[in-house]
């Protein structure tokens, strides 16, 4: 038994790889679905729907691998954080998922920030009370759907309940449950005054484990319809940030790992608690012994990049067959024709609100500096100098709050356009190292699953047998002056229309 799957279950795809202990990819598959959006606010799925999507991508990365299942020797989970499944005394969903982007539950928020804000920080690591949190989303069932609340035997993450299909076990780990709003990241504990605020005991919970530990041999039931063996071990895996961070080689403190995908999150490993007086960065506890990290975050990245796409380069779309590359690949080439700063033109990519550090919800997408002399191509490589900016932000952040940074790792799909790791190191004057491996929490599973089975000793050897550095991106000195001309300019960009974002608000 010589192979390892990791799972990711996102929030609109699960991603499935079989890798080999060295940490090589042996086959891959993605699956997607969609959400649900029954009411303004209100953001669901079939519970049933992660688990079928699942056993679809694990049947498709045994049949492309064509290795027997008898071969995989433990199996790991990623999941997105926050989303919440409640299940009755049989293991059956009493309701669909309540996801993570749901906010129905502002007034439950509401209530428990007047009661818990003062503490609630330095227990959970969430330096604000919102509808997010698994803990409001109960409070909401109990005052809302009585007859689901009183029936509920469990309540789950994502990872847990897949835990649970495959098992029959009720298990959770640290990391996932970080921003339920009822664990304790310190005492890796639950946190009992907010479990009895909300209504529910201990008995409703799973039992906690550490990432990387055995949950027990897959069923009878789940080796039939997933096609792996009942020899198969399933292990605790990780929330998703926490699992790419470990694909990534994230794993010892500073190191940064940054994931410019739909969203830009910063990863900051720390071996204690560090909390942000202002409230501007959550903590939340790693997926490895005795660590944490701090995630800056914001909510439009790549997605500014895309937006720019869809709406503005329908002759690179078009182009795709023809060239056989896609359009992205197509606006690096025309963006490498503009020398870097775009001579002047600065953009604000905040086009759904700003998050870290600002936590403007008012902030707009501004372009800014525009003259005669600036096609498309400039506009493209402004784009993702703003992000650039964005990310220097955040790592400054980091700094003033005293964490070391000696090295940046960039993971995500922006990581596959040199032009944009190359703008990064530039702005940030930093390395930028990059994995071999993209989908790192795919990998960061796997090497979870490989712990649990006593493959690796610890999370350090596993990455160094698992994780490859595919190229390091070194800063170009002569652009630094440039760049730290511009950042400033970004940043007082947005100071000076702050004001002007609200008032446009109430047009």
């Amino acid at each position: 038994m010589s192979y390892l799957i990791g799972v990711d279950v996102g929030t609109t795809s699960v991603k499935c790889g079989l890798f080999d202990l060295d940490g090589n990819i042996i086959s891959l598959s993605t699956r997607e679905y969609s959400l649900l959006t029954p009411k303004p606010d209100y953001v669901e799925l079939d519970p049933d729907v992660y688990w079928n999507v699942m056993v679809s991508a694990i049947r498709d990365v045994l049949q492309k691998s064509k290795i027997s299942a008898k071969e995989v020797l433990s199996i790991g989970i990623s999941s997105q954080g926050e989303t919440l499944i409640v299940l009755d005394k049989n293991g059956v969903p009493l309701r669909p998922a309540i996801v993570w982007l749901d906010n129905r539950s502002k007034s439950e928020a509401k209530i428990l920030k007047e009661k818990f804000e003062e503490i609630a920080f330095n227990i959970t690591g969430q330096p604000e009370i919102v509808p997010t949190w698994p803990a409001t989303k109960i409070l909401w069932l109990r005052n809302n759907e009585k007859s689901v609340f009183e029936k509920a035997k469990m309540f789950l993450m994502v990872e847990d309940y897949l835990i649970y299909k495959l098992t029959g076990e009720f298990v959770t780990e640290y990391s996932v449950c970080s921003s339920t709003l009822y664990f304790d990241i310190v005492n890796d504990s639950w946190w009992e005054d907010m479990l009895s605020e909300i209504g529910i005991t201990q008995d409703q919970l799973p039992t906690l484990k550490a990432s990387g530990e055995i949950v027990g041999n897959i069923t009878s039931e789940a080796a039939e319809q997933t096609g792996l063996s009942k020899e198969t071990i399933v292990a605790t895996g990780a929330m998703d940030q926490a699992a790419s961070a470990i694909g990534a080689g994230n794993v010892r403190p500073g190191v940064v790992s940054e994931n410019t995908g739909a969203a830009l999150a910063v990863v900051a490993t720390i071996d204690k608690p560090v909390y942000d007086e202002k409230r501007r960065i959550p903590c939340h506890r790693h997926a490895i012994d005795k660590l944490y990290f701090l995630m800056p975050w914001c909510q439009t990245a790549g997605m500014f990049l895309k937006w720019f796409r869809d709406t503005f380069c329908h002759i690179e779309k078009s182009l795709e067959p023809l060239l056989g590359r896609d359009a992205y690949e197509i606006m690096d080439l025309e963006a490498l024709r503009v020398p870097p700063g775009c001579e002047g033109l600065v953009m604000l990519p905040h086009l759904t609100g700003a998050a870290c550090p600002e936590f403007d919800p008012y902030a707009k997408c501004v372009m800014f500096g525009i003259t005669l002399k600036h096609t498309k191509p400039y506009f493209i490589r402004a784009v993702m100098e703003s992000i650039s900016y964005m990310l220097r932000r955040n790592v400054e952040l980091l700094r003033e709050l005293g964490i070391p940074i000696h090295e940046i790792r960039s993971i995500g799909g922006a990581a596959k356009s040199g032009l944009w790791l190359q703008i990064k190191s530039d702005v940030l004057q930093k390395e930028i190292l990059v994995p071999r491996i993209k989908d790192t929490a795919v990998l960061g599973a796997a090497i979870l699953a490989g712990i649990a089975t006593g493959v690796y000793s610890s999370v350090e050897s596993a990455v160094r047998s698992m994780v490859k550095i595919e190229k390091i991106i070194k800063p170009r000195k002569e652009f630094s002056t440039l760049y730290d001309k511009l950042y400033e300019i970004y940043v007082e960009l947005y100071e000076v229309l702050r004001p002007l974002f609200r008032r446009v608000e109430v047009l």
